[in-house]
């Protein structure tokens, strides 16, 4: 047959295969399995026919814990279940995963291993999740790399049916979720033929029927049987080994690539060995290669559960004296990581005398590099101890290992791509390795690092191009070919340090080739000499202006990247790019598809893709490597460092300042961070301006803000300010003072909705508020600087019922994280402006918590007197018992402190002043405006009491004043 090519992602493999093997899907999508549920839903509403020729019954549950119930109860009557998940979701699923294993039913569970939410949340990847199940029993098998999920999703399936137990298949996620590669898919027919008939017939015919099988199941057992009852499903585990054994075989004959449940890579000779599963073995595979005299190999582990001794030692070389143990997990106060303490088990009861060290990588996605295994082998080879990291500097447990440059030079190119969050880069990416890895007999992969705020944090996109499979599972460290879409980032970060000599540099910029040069930073132009780089600039924003859309400048920065990269013809890229083109936008009508050629046509235009002469002499200017402080240590040493990309090099002992070590983040840090992201800012003209202040009202970044300023802020504003201003409409309470609309240009995303609703440019012939270059506004952020900072809140000048009132208030947040034109942050702006001095929020893990709370850049801010808003984020499933929890605590203070004040009531030593302010305290003790009030005089009162009793309560004097708890969702309100 001839073979079948596909450029997909990890999830895509999964969701692909698994479909076919599944009658019943119970889903809940997580991050960052959810596109395996979501393509497997897909299928179904297509009518995409199962191997069992129905459709998929697909069923979005409640929760995790619903969906593993769905399939536990589809199972039991008779059909094939599936499920897809990861992180805490896998964990909601525990109890129900103990009871498949018990009743042996062959669920299916394919699990993008994930971080757990601990000190902190991340979507991103590790084994985590997948070692909190082993201790269920279930049936684990580990891809390694997007080919072996291609392959191995099937053999999950079928080692379930035919062994009659639960099977979790699990992968990296995000490093093999989605990372895109160019796979050899194995014929439908073939995975078809596999399937064992009768042992689908046996399970069909165990199924609870009332009509044919009335029976009972799942009862309750006493201490008389239930030890004998889990022991007699020993044989179970012993035949499941055989079972895979035999579908691992049937894999490698129908691919052709070498699968069992151990698999051994490099000499046979070797002395030093590393034990891993995952991702992690293809770049172990490259460094084996590239050290070819020394004694290396690799054993990786796809069968995890249940652990076949046997076939782990016949799988090592009789040769190993050395073993480091790979593991992508930290279980604090253990002995050893999960995957280590099995291999020292196992050698044990085998009598293999090997020496076995154990060490934690890549938690979190963490990137691994060559040189970092390389390290591993080093390390084996010199001086080696148990419980080593590798890939960060621990300098203050000192478990870390040295870890010296060394690359690996592969036949491939290698393209890096810095993007702004939604500005289409990563789209563009994906569809030129579908046009190389499809349209050509090239092999392609993809990879993708995004900031963890949602639209408008810096994207990466790793891209590979060769002719043989590529086993590169780490971050592009030496490109051919860099592209940056925001001309601001070569001023933040080191884009060029990871450029080859010779390489190409593309910037997207609206400054003139005539300016380019005294633009550039001293640090670029010696870095472009230094590696005798080609460079190239376009304005792509102007193009994507004129062409109507808006900042979305991924497709002609494709073209150019097709024209500079040279790695397919160009007029082949550009008939490609048209078809990918009509094909994606078509359904919006052929003004839309039009508008794509014209892009595609001018991102190769040699009018607007310019050269820039790189200067020989730039080699020796002054690189001045001082960074500008602003003298607070946790803003400059920590939230500066990790927004430079540079927090991967961050030591562990940053992590022990402050309170960084339970995951407390401080306020008042996304204002300074000043991110430039927005090519295009709102500027304000007076004239016009009606001072309506819904600008400001619908802002939801608040960034745009209404001030009123009395003589003294005038005289201290900086000069530049002039007369500027206006006198505020609203009679005698406002008369003193200047009112001013004032945009922060340096942290404005650019969505422009202020200027859409603002009134004033209702009035025909009138703009008060336009969009313009958002370079020629940069001074005004001088002006925000001291107006968002140190003009103070005018109180009792409009209702705060109103518009134009509550936009005077305070924003507590600002700045945050969300999408430019975000719906929901205006809420949550308005809500800190009403109470934000006494707010409390349980915040549900989602859209809001991301915006919220992506460390270190928290939105929220505190006032002069300290006061703001307290957030925390517990789970996605668990916010509304979480804030519940919150109000039982500030009601059980408020309990405490009413016990202990009316206690004392009447007593003799207690003064009268301060007994009539007890009594006016209780008598409001839930009126939030009153107690604050009186708050530092009764403190004040009660330490200076000669009344030992009353002085009970200052131990809660911060909780004399009632919170306001509010609960705001993941994803909405």
């Amino acid at each position: 047959m001839k073979k079948i090519f596909l450029s997909i992602d990890g999830n895509t493999a999964a969701g692909l295969a698994s479909y076919s093997f599944t009658e019943i899907a119970g889903i809940f999508p997580i991050t960052p399995s959810s596109p395996m549920a979501e393509l497997v839903d897909v299928y179904a509403s297509q009518g995409k026919l199962n191997y069992f020729g129905e459709v998929v019954k697909v069923v979005e549950m409640q929760s995790e814990g619903g969906a593993a119930g769905t399939v536990h109860g589809a199972l039991q009557a008779g059909a094939l279940a599936t499920t897809y998940t990861a992180s805490q979701g896998l964990l909601l699923m525990i109890p129900n995963i103990y009871k498949w294993v018990g009743e042996l039913l062959p669920a299916v569970l394919h699990v993008s291993a994930r971080s757990l939410a601990t000190r902190s949340l991340s979507i991103f990847g590790d084994h985590q999740d997948v070692y909190a199940i082993r201790q269920t029993g279930i049936t684990m098998l580990c891809s390694h790399s997007v080919q072996e999920v291609a392959d191995l999703t099937a053999v999950a399936h079928l080692i379930a049916i035919d062994s009659s137990m639960p099977m979790c298949h699990f992968f990296d996620g995000f490093r093999t979720s989605h990372e895109i590669q160019k796979v050899e898919m194995v014929h439908a027919e073939d995975w078809r033929r596999q399937i064992p008939m009768d042992k689908v017939a046996a399970f069909r015919k165990r199924a609870l029927n009332p009509h044919c099988h009335p029976v009972t199941r799942g009862g309750a057992e006493n201490d008389d049987i239930y030890f004998q009852g889990r022991e007699a499903q020993n044989r179970k585990f012993d035949e499941t080994i055989e079972i895979a054994e035999k579908y691992l075989r049937i894999a490698s004959e129908l691919t052709g690539r070498e699968y069992g449940l151990f698999t051994y890579y490099g000499r046979q000779d070797a002395c030093d060995v590393i034990v891993a599963m995952g991702s992690v073995t293809e770049v172990t595979k490259e460094v084996i290669d590239a050290l070819p005299s020394r004694k290396l190999g690799l054993l990786k582990v796809h069968l995890y559960r249940p652990f076949s001794i046997k076939h782990f030692i016949d799988a090592l070389p009789k040769t190993v004296k050395r073993i480091a143990v790979l593991d992508r997990t930290k279980e604090g106060g253990a002995l050893g990581e999960p995957l280590y303490l099995d291999v020292v088990a196992a050698l044990r009861q085998a009598e293999r005398n090997i020496q076995v060290y154990g060490g934690r990588y890549g938690l979190s996605s963490k990137d691994m590099q060559p040189k970092d295994i390389k390290a591993v082998y080093d390390f084996l080879k010199d001086k080696p101890r148990h419980n080593f990291t590798v890939g960060i500097n621990d300098d203050v447990t000192h478990l870390s290992i040295p870890v010296c440059d060394f690359q690996i030079e592969n036949e491939y190119k290698s393209c890096l791509f810095y993007g702004l969050g939604s500005d289409g880069t990563v789209s563009a990416n994906k569809s030129s390795i579908k046009i190389i890895g499809e349209a050509t007999n090239k092999y392609a992969q993809a990879y993708f690092a995004y900031d963890s705020r949602k639209a408008g944090g810096v994207t990466r996109s790793h891209l590979r191009f060769g002719n043989n499979p590529i086993r590169s599972t780490y971050y592009v460290k030496n490109a051919d070919f860099i592209s940056c879409s925001l001309d601001s980032y070569i001023f933040k970060f080191d884009i060029l340090q990871n450029l080859k000599v010779g390489g190409t540099f593309l910037l997207n910029t609206s400054v003139k080739p005539k300016q380019i040069k005294s633009m550039l930073p001293d640090r670029v132009k010696c870095q472009l000499a230094q590696k005798k780089a080609k460079f190239y600039i376009i304005n792509a924003n102007a193009v994507a202006q004129e062409l109507g859309m808006g900042r979305h400048t991924n497709t002609i920065l494709q073209a150019s990247f097709f024209k500079l990269a040279n790695i397919i013809p160009l007029n082949s890229a550009i008939e490609y790019m048209k078809k990918y083109a009509e094909k994606s936008y078509s359904k919006k009508g052929p003004e839309v598809v039009q508008m794509n050629y014209k892009a595609i046509d001018a991102g190769v235009d040699p009018e607007l893709l310019r050269e820039i002469k790189v200067e020989p002499c730039w080699k020796k200017l002054e690189i001045n490597h001082v960074k500008e402080l602003t003298g607070d240590d946790y803003f400059d040493n920590y939230v500066m460092e990790v927004g430079a990309l540079r927090g991967d090099d961050l030591p562990v002992s940053s992590f022990l300042k402050g309170e960084l070590l339970d995951g407390t983040m401080e306020n008042n840090i996304t204002f300074k961070e000043k991110r430039n992201i927005a090519d295009r800012v709102p500027k304000w003209h007076k004239e016009n301006c009606i001072q309506c202040n819904v600008c400001s009202f619908v802002c939801p970044h608040a960034t745009i803000r209404p001030f009123l300023l009395d003589e003294a802020e005038l005289m201290a504003a900086p000069k530049m300010i002039g007369d500027d201003y206006l006198k505020p409409l609203g009679g005698p309470n406002v008369a003193d003072y200047k009112y001013r609309i004032q945009v922060s240009p340096m942290n404005c995303v650019g969505c422009s909705l202020c200027v859409t609703e603002c009134l004033g440019n209702k009035i025909p012939g009138k703009t008060a508020l336009e969009m313009v270059d958002a370079e020629g506004e940069t001074k005004e952020e001088v002006l925000a600087d001291y107006l968002y900072q140190h003009v103070s809140v005018k109180p009792n000048t409009f209702p705060t019922t109103t518009i134009k009132g509550v936009s005077f208030l305070k924003p507590y947040m600002e700045v945050s994280g969300a999408c430019a034109g975000c719906g929901e942050t205006p809420y949550y702006r308005l809500l800190s402006q009403l109470f934000g001095d006494d707010l409390m929020i349980a915040n549900a893990t989602g859209c809001s918590s991301i915006y919220s709370g992506s460390t270190p850049l928290t939105p929220f801010v505190k006032d002069r007197s300290g006061k703001g808003i307290a957030w925390a984020n517990s789970l996605f499933e668990d916010n509304a018992e979480f804030g519940f929890g919150m109000r039982m605590a500030v009601n059980q203070h408020l309990a405490t402190i009413k016990r202990i004040f009316e206690s004392v009531l009447g007593c003799r030593d207690l003064e009268e002043e301060l007994e009539d302010l007890v009594r006016d305290y209780l008598a409001n003790i839930k009126n939030r405006g009153f107690t604050a009030k009186i708050r530092d005089r009764l403190v004040r009162l009660i330490e200076n009491s000669c009344c030992e009793g009353i002085k009970e309560v200052l131990p809660f004097k911060d909780d004399l004043v009632d919170k306001s708890v509010w609960i705001v969702g993941g994803d909405g309100w």
